[in-house]
């Protein structure tokens, strides 16, 4: 603060003595300049005016025994936020059966160890109407690179022709053919009985089957099968030999997938833990999940048991059973980007994280969960870029506007687009409009609702994983009204892979995570994953202390009922939002939202408000209630949940 106090001829006479400085460096000149530039732009970035224009970021460490990898950051309706790393994208410690969660407290900057029983790297997550979290899929093996692969392997299917028996084998079951080529399970394996029906007199036996990825018990290109064969299962004898037993097409050396896990946990933000619940029928490693508005959650996409994309077997899980029962069969690449407009009715965006072809699944669309229908929703430019882009419900959700950020070609392509679109879900005939370009070509762009109906985005790289030294360190605010960017205050930490960013009760955002491929521009040192969190206060928190104050709020409330809001400041206050907590991984959040509430009466220390009658437009769980007043200056929230 005193350098701003200086009188003119002071500063002039500092800034000629830094030009004497920079004439006597000579060859330094250049480094001398920078360290310069770089200390004048710490200095301005802390002045209170560029703050109250631009915001301001604040840098954290995970203390030691805390830090992780964050892949995964869900804010609880405690006010904690949940970061789950599994493995952390860490073969060493996946080998090793490490698999970690943290609990960081934002009010206290505190942090807690959470047990975690599973490999959660890369499942899916939701947020469930009783404010648990269901946590689906994971890891079950490593991606292994072609010229890594030790041992061949693939997709065994094991067939059962007996109708009144089904069979379990343990994992490291062998096949073993006549030629005396081996097999091992490399997981347990269910295979349900024969079906047998009978018509007119005469039975019919159906062979039941299950896969399950198996690998040869020798190394190198003896085990290596290139032709369709029928393998025996050690162990059987007589007629169960006869009657269950495996087959395999082509079993070899090339590259092997991740694949995913079955099981499902809730987490408790209450008693801090993870409870098992119903596996999920299919494997899966990068699904998405999705509340839907009558609170239970469809799972799709993902890689199954043997490494592959599952071909469209989707399912939902009824929180009220803790069980998973079969969905509308329907294919899409890995961690779709959905958001709930009606009963059982998604909008896909397009968006998603990296697995699948370039030519299925990849166009965007309203899709019709009673019918199973697919409406393609057109107008998009660039369409063959978007993978790793980002999209948001546009606040307020009732506009019914979702707009698509950024992107990439798929896989490891160069490609990436500035492109931004819009579309308006309630136009009879829906399509995008091209909306203002990004300051450059972005993936892996965060994109956060705000509590003042403006959309904060932040960091992404030009280049896939960060290659080339493409981070981007540059933030911007996104006013739907006006459908312009105003430049934010830049990070400090570059963002790519494996980040996410989350609204924190208090208004502000903090952004976790990053896995480059590579340190440097050349390309030539390996990354190495960001465990820092970088936490940004937005310019409505630097523009004086005269934030509206909620005193009480109606801890539960229903769709369509009113809502007592108690404040000191309800004369200025200008909207109420409720914003459900998001659940970010892979630069997707499918949970946050942010929903109007009609002000339908204003007295003396107090408001008056309406939740919408609409499950699609409120689905049930716990909500952030914000109050932002004519200055577009929010409340800090409090907490409801709407039943």
């Amino acid at each position: 603060m005193a350098a701003a106090r200086r009188s003119p001829l002071k500063a002039r006479k500092t800034w000629l003595g830094a030009g004497v400085v920079l004439v006597l460096a000579g060859l330094n000149a250049p480094a001398v300049i920078g360290v310069a530039n770089e200390k004048y732009r710490d200095w301005e970035a802390n002045q209170p005016s560029y703050k109250a224009k631009r915001g301001h970021w604040a840098l954290a460490d995970l203390p030691d025994g805390h830090q992780l990898n964050s892949i995964h950051a869900i804010l609880l309706h405690t006010g904690k936020v949940l970061l789950i790393a599994g493995s952390g994208n860490n073969v060493k410690l996946f080998n090793g059966g490490v698999f970690k969660s943290t609990l960081w407290d934002p009010r206290t900057d505190t942090f807690k160890k959470i047990d975690t029983p599973k490999d959660m790297f890369c499942a899916g997550h939701a947020q469930l109407p009783d404010g648990k979290v269901l946590i689906a899929g994971g890891t079950a093996r490593y991606e292994v690179l072609k010229g890594d692969v030790k041992r061949a392997g693939g997709a065994m299917l094991v067939k059962n022709e007996d109708p009144d028996k089904a069979r379990s084998f343990p994992k490291g079951t062998v096949f073993r053919a006549a030629d005396g080529t081996e097999y091992r399970s490399r997981f347990p394996v269910h295979v349900p009985a024969a079906r047998k029906t009978t018509t007119g007199g005469t039975v019919k036996v159906t062979a039941s089957q299950a896969r399950v990825y198996v690998e040869s018990s020798v190394e190198g290109a003896k085990g290596v099968t290139n032709t369709t064969k029928q393998y025996e299962i050690e162990g059987l004898r007589g007629t169960d030999a006869d009657n269950v037993y495996g087959m395999a097409n082509k079993l070899g050396l090339d590259k092997k997938d991740f694949q995913g896990i079955k099981e499902a946990y809730e987490f408790d933000p209450v008693t801090e833990k993870y409870t098992k619940v119903g596996s999920m029928r299919e494997a899966r490693w990068y699904p998405t999940l999705t509340t839907l508005s009558d609170g239970r959650v469809l799972a799709v996409s993902g890689l199954d048991d043997v490494g592959q994309i599952v071909p469209g077997e989707n399912e939902i899980y009824d929180p009220s059973t803790k069980k998973w029962s079969k969905a509308p069969s329907r294919y899409f690449p890995t961690y779709p980007s959905f958001f709930v407009t009606g009963k059982n009715k998604l909008f896909y965006s397009g968006s998603n994280a990296g697995y699948g072809p370039a030519e299925k699944g990849r166009k965007p669309g309203l899709w019709d969960l009673d019918t199973n229908s697919f409406t393609p929703v057109g107008g998009l430019q660039e369409p063959d870029i978007l993978e790793t882009s980002s999209s948001v419900l546009l606040p307020p959700a009732q506009d019914n506007k979702v707009m698509l950020l950024g992107g990439g070609g798929v896989g490891e392509s160069p490609k990436s687009t500035a492109r931004t679109a819009v579309v308006d879900l309630d136009d009879p005939h829906p399509a995008f409009r091209p909306g203002p370009d990004l300051p450059e070509p972005t993936r892996y762009l965060n994109s956060v609702l705000m509590p003042d109906d403006t959309v904060f985005t932040t960091g992404g790289s030009r280049g896939y994983r960060g290659r080339d030294a493409s981070d981007i360190l540059r933030s911007q605010i996104y006013d739907p009204k006006k459908n312009t960017f105003t430049p934010a205050a830049a990070p400090t930490v570059g963002r790519n892979y494996h980040t996410e960013a989350l609204l924190l009760p208090d208004g502000r955002v903090a952004v976790f995570g990053s896995d480059p491929l590579f340190s440097d521009k050349a390309n030539s040192r390996p990354g190495h994953f960001e465990q820092r969190v970088e936490v940004f206060e937005p310019p409505y928190l630097h523009r004086g202390d005269h934030r509206p104050r909620l005193t009480t709020a109606t801890a539960y409330t229903k769709r369509g009922a009113r809502l007592t809001v108690s404040s000191a400041d309800a004369a200025r206050i200008r909207h109420v939002r409720l914003m459900r907590p998001g659940s970010a991984t892979h630069v997707t959040d499918f949970d946050q939202r942010s929903v109007a509430l009609g002000i339908t009466g204003r007295g003396k220390g107090a408001l008056t408000v309406t939740v919408p009658d609409d499950a699609s437009l409120v689905p049930s769980g716990w909500y952030m209630l914000f109050a932002t007043d004519r200055n577009g200056i929010p409340s800090q929230a409090t907490w409801v949940r709407v039943q």
